[in-house]
């Protein structure tokens, strides 16, 4: 299952206002943005973990994939351009 970060009405990011603590029930609430990793889509949020599983190798990446490193490596400048627009935001 997803995590929600978007609003099902209007599609806005949705914000965390309270954590909770199940063990002894501590509550903190505020308002907290979602780290930038998590407003990643979940296949996105593999491939850096596969990423970095590899070291960083996209040669090695594209064998165990099966695509070709091109492919691959255009995979990883999307995300590269995705992940700098969100840090702006």
């Amino acid at each position: 299952m997803k995590f929600p970060i978007q609003c099902p009405a209007c599609n806005n990011e949705l914000t965390v206002v309270k954590l909770r603590c199940d063990s002894c029930e501590t509550e903190v609430a505020g308002k907290f943005n979602f780290p930038l990793l998590m407003r990643l889509e979940p296949e996105e949020q593999e491939f850096i973990i596969e990423f970095l599983l590899n070291s960083g190798s996209l040669k090695e990446m594209a064998s165990k994939m099966g695509k070709s490193y091109p492919t691959v490596r255009n995979k990883l400048d999307d995300l590269i351009h995705k992940v700098k627009s969100l840090q702006t935001t």
